[in-house]
C-alpha cells in the first residue's frame, strides 16, 4: 500500500492499494476507513486537490461503500509516512 501523510484539516494520511482498488484514509481524529472499488484517478485527484476535504467530500464521500478499520490498523502504522 502506497501511504502520503498530507496537509489538511481533515485528513492526516492517505493509503492506496491500486492492485485492490482499495483507498484506506486516516482522519485527524485517528479513525481510519477503508473505500473500496476507488479507481487510481479518484486517489490521485485527491492527492493534487487544492483542498482535500472538499474532494473527499465531493468525490468520495458516499460515492464508495466503506467501513471502518479497527483504530491500530492506521494508515500511518503501516508504512512510514511520505
Amino acid at each position: 500500500m502506497n501511504v502520503t501523510a498530507v496537509e489538511s484539516t481533515t485528513l492526516a494520511a492517505i493509503g492506496y492499494d491500486e492492485n485492490r482498488a482499495l483507498l484506506r484514509l486516516e482522519f485527524r481524529s485517528r479513525a481510519v476507513y477503508d473505500y473500496f472499488g476507488v479507481p487510481a484517478a479518484v486517489h490521485e485527484a485527491l492527492l493534487r486537490a487544492p483542498s482535500i476535504g472538499v474532494c473527499f467530500n465531493d468525490v468520495i464521500r458516499g460515492c464508495f461503500p466503506c467501513c471502518r478499520v479497527f483504530p491500530l490498523d492506521s494508515v500511518s502504522g503501516l508504512q512510514g509516512k511520505r
